[in-house]
């Protein structure tokens, strides 16, 4: 086993070891440039680059996200402030997305 001088923690694997110790020292090699979100691999990083490609002029202030469509970032925006303006006319039930309504409602048949 390999053991972490700093925290005790113990790895199967020295790789493990080794990504684990940037904890400690803030090494981010797989920091996104554009947006700044690290990822545990190179793999995961190259998968993510592709979603600054696109033109998102619209963003999320609250939470920074970039979208391609107006209404997908009104939609998005319920996440943060709870609105369920989908409402159920069998049982009142409420829904942020009219698609989840929609799936809903079949319960009832």
């Amino acid at each position: 086993p390999f053991t972490c001088a700093v925290c005790g923690r113990g790895f199967l694997k020295e790789i493990a070891l080794i990504t684990h110790q940037r904890v400690h020292t803030k090494y981010e090699p797989n920091r996104c440039s554009k947006c700044g979100q690290v990822f545990p691999d190179r793999t995961q990083l190259r998968l993510h680059q592709p979603s600054h490609a696109e033109d998102r002029p619209f963003k999320c202030a609250t939470c920074g996200k970039d979208f391609k469509r107006k209404e997908i970032l009104i939609t998005h925006q319920r996440v943060h402030t709870g609105e369920a303006p989908f409402q159920c006319p069998q049982c009142s039930k409420s829904f942020s997305q009219k698609a989840n309504l929609m799936k809903h409602q079949l319960t009832h048949t």
